[in-house]
């Protein structure tokens, strides 16, 4: 078997690749499961960018339109009178782009695992068959723990957290996603609860189970409610290089996540777009240059995360005063922009009165941010 090029992982952003590059080559998706979605995912994707990446409709489960965040001692809401993200289904969402793959002409292997290269070809693992498959160009879409990265060397420098996440039965606001920032039940990350309806949620945080037993208990949701538990790793940093001679990395397998909130779909996917204009040039050494938005977005992030666990719960009790106030509310819901967490950064950072409120509570977040 030859192709143009084999995509290692059938995720979201493999599928994404694959029906984006099946219209100009011959395109082969190596995916080591044998059905689409199962895994830990909650799955919220920018409106906007949902709809300029042409996602399909169907895999929409949700439509949210503001969000509540929760300190300790306080809380403030934001929102618009449009869905700024959708909450999705995972499982549809693979295999509605997977479809659209193969209609344009992609072939996929599925239960099929990557094992490595050997003399210029990708050895597969097939239902205990071994299979060498030769490709113009490789590339790993195969998550946070890339067998692809590996084998072409790439070297990582990154915070690697476990993340739970349930889905449980309870009462929410449909409309509205919850964001808890209270280090003294999850110190490691934010918890989250993610509604699917009025009575069913996406509840989860990283860092331990344990922490994710106290939010639970917390948000006074029943363990005998859940619906489904799922468990996953994340990466937040740097794995280069995301391109060696005739192999690539994507999306999460090149840590393409956001390290504010873990997730990695919309940025995997416009690198997939970046990916695909740099292999149609003939030229893919360009591929990290045009990623350029998105690296700037993980570069603030990592600022922002590096922040974060350095701040204690006063600090953070400080920082909600300051955007739970009007003039940052207002800032927030005409200027915040879901994917670009660096454009709503910079708007609050305009404001002089916002600005010295938030060099009171600490002088070295302004530098962190900037």
């Amino acid at each position: 078997m030859k192709y143009d090029v084999l995509i290692i992982g059938g995720g979201p952003v493999g599928n994404y690749l694959a029906s984006i590059l099946a219209r100009d080559y011959s395109v082969a998706v190596v995916e080591k499961k044998n059905s689409f979605g199962g895994k830990a995912c909650t799955g919220i994707i920018g409106a906007e960018n949902y709809e300029t990446l042409s996602l399909p409709k169907k895999a929409i489960l949700n439509e949210l339109y503001g969000a509540t965040f929760y300190s300790r001692i306080q809380s403030f809401s934001i929102g618009r009178k449009s869905p700024q993200a959708y909450l999705v289904d995972r499982k549809t969402l693979e295999r509605e782009l997977a479809k659209s793959a193969m209609k344009h002409g992609a072939e996929y292997l599925m239960s099929t695992t990557f094992k490595g290269f050997k003399g210029g070809r990708a050895v597969l693992q097939h239902l205990g068959e071994t299979l060498e498959v030769r490709a113009e160009f490789y590339i790993g879409a195969d998550g946070v723990n890339s067998t692809v990265a590996k084998a072409m060397g790439a070297k990582t420098k990154a915070e690697f957290l476990s993340g739970y996440e349930v889905e449980v039965l309870g009462e929410f606001e449909k409309r509205n996603v919850e964001v808890w920032v209270n280090k003294e039940i999850t110190p490691e990350f934010f918890a989250w609860v993610a509604p699917i309806d009025e009575e069913t949620a996406r509840v989860g945080t990283f860092g331990s189970i344990e922490s994710l037993n106290r939010f639970l208990r917390l948000r006074m949701l029943k363990p005998t409610k859940i619906l489904e538990f799922k468990a996953g790793p994340v990466g937040f940093g740097w794995r280069k290089p995301w391109v060696r001679g005739n192999v690539a990395l994507v999306g999460d397998a090149a840590l393409q996540i956001k390290p504010t909130t873990a997730g990695g779909i919309v940025y995997g996917m416009l690198c997939a777009r970046a990916l695909r204009k740099a292999l149609l040039e003939d030229k893919p050494e360009n591929y990290w240059n045009y990623c350029s938005w998105v690296r700037n977005q993980i570069s603030f992030g990592l600022r922002f995360r590096k922040l974060f666990l350095g701040l204690d719960q006063e600090a953070i009790e400080k920082i909600f005063e300051v955007l739970g106030s009007k003039e940052a509310r207002e800032v927030i819901e005409s200027q915040a922009d879901f994917d670009d967490h660096l454009r709503t950064a910079k708007a609050i950072l305009k404001r002089p009165r916002l600005l010295a409120k938030l060099i009171k509570v600490s002088p070295s977040l302004i530098k962190a941010l900037l």
